[in-house]
């Protein structure tokens, strides 16, 4: 479970700062320039994540787990 929080968390954390970074100069209020870029930026840096982690799978790992978990999650069918 640690690891798959860790490759939740660690894409939303860089998508704030991402975010917040764009955020500078923008003439939006600032609320919504934040919430959007928040999810755009955060689904962006996922799925290009993700994509590199099936070409190369340890930068993969590091961009999703920030090297906190060198493991991919293992989904276990639970009845």
């Amino acid at each position: 479970m640690y690891d798959s929080v860790i490759r939740t968390v660690v894409p939303l954390v860089v998508a704030v700062i991402l975010g917040q970074a764009a955020r500078i100069g923008l003439s939006l209020p600032e609320g919504a320039v934040t919430e959007i870029l928040t999810v755009v930026i955060g689904t962006v840096y996922y799925a290009a994540a993700r994509w590199l982690e099936q070409r190369r799978p340890a930068l993969g790992r590091v961009l999703l787990s920030a090297g906190l978990s060198r493991r991919a999650p293992v989904y276990v069918h639970v009845r």
